[in-house]
C-alpha cells in the first residue's frame, strides 16, 4: 500500500486510523479538513480540488476525509480506498462523546474551540443532527461510488466497526498488501 484514501461519517476513526498507517507505512499523512478550512474561512471547491490534487500526485500518501465530491482526485488516485462504515448508534454515541469532551474542556482542538452546545446538539445544524442526516443520505451513494471506484481497480476495504479496523490493521505493515 502505497497510496491510502480513508473516509467514513463522523466519529469512525478516520484520523487515529490515518496517522497510523502513515506511521505504520512511513507514509505522509494528509487531513483533508487542514486543506478546506484556513484561518479565512473554507477553501473555494475549485482551490480545495486544485491542493487536494497536489496532495495524491506523489507516489506515497494517507489521505483522509469525508469528501466524496473528490473521488476523482483522492479515490481513484488510491491503491487502497477504507471506508469506515459503522453502524449509526456508534456514531451517535461517540459524536456525544467527543461533543462533551471538548465543550467542557478535556478535549482541544480547532473543532472544539469553535464548538457550543447549540452547535453540538441543539442548532437545526447541529453536530449531531447534521450526521444522522447524512450518514441516511450519504449511505447509500457511497456504496455505488465506491463500487465505482473498486471498478477502476482500487482495492476496497470496508470496515464496519472498531473491531474489524483493529484486526485489519494487525494484519497491515510494511510489506504486507493489508488486503481484506
Amino acid at each position: 500500500m502505497r497510496k491510502v484514501a480513508v473516509f467514513g461519517p463522523p466519529a469512525t476513526g478516520k484520523s487515529t486510523l490515518a496517522r497510523r498507517l502513515s506511521v505504520e507505512l512511513g507514509h505522509p499523512h494528509t487531513d483533508l479538513d487542514d486543506i478546506l478550512f484556513g484561518s479565512d474561512g473554507p477553501l473555494p471547491l475549485e482551490e480545495f480540488r486544485r491542493r487536494a490534487e497536489e496532495v495524491t500526485r506523489g507516489d506515497e500518501w494517507i489521505v483522509e476525509g469525508n469528501f466524496s465530491k473528490l473521488a476523482d482526485v483522492v479515490w481513484h488516485r488510491a491503491d487502497v480506498l477504507v471506508w469506515l462504515d459503522f453502524p449509526l448508534p456508534l456514531i451517535v454515541y461517540r459524536i456525544v462523546r467527543r461533543s462533551l469532551r471538548q465543550l467542557t474542556g478535556r478535549e482541544d482542538s480547532a473543532q472544539a474551540r469553535r464548538l457550543t452546545w447549540r452547535k453540538a446538539f441543539f442548532g437545526r445544524r447541529s453536530l449531531l443532527r447534521t450526521a444522522i442526516r447524512k450518514y441516511r443520505e450519504n449511505r447509500p451513494r457511497y456504496s455505488r461510488q465506491v463500487a465505482g471506484t473498486a471498478r477502476l481497480g482500487v482495492e476496497v476495504v470496508r470496515l464496519r466497526g472498531p473491531r474489524e479496523v483493529r484486526d485489519w490493521m494487525g494484519a497491515v505493515g510494511p510489506g504486507s498488501s493489508g488486503s481484506r
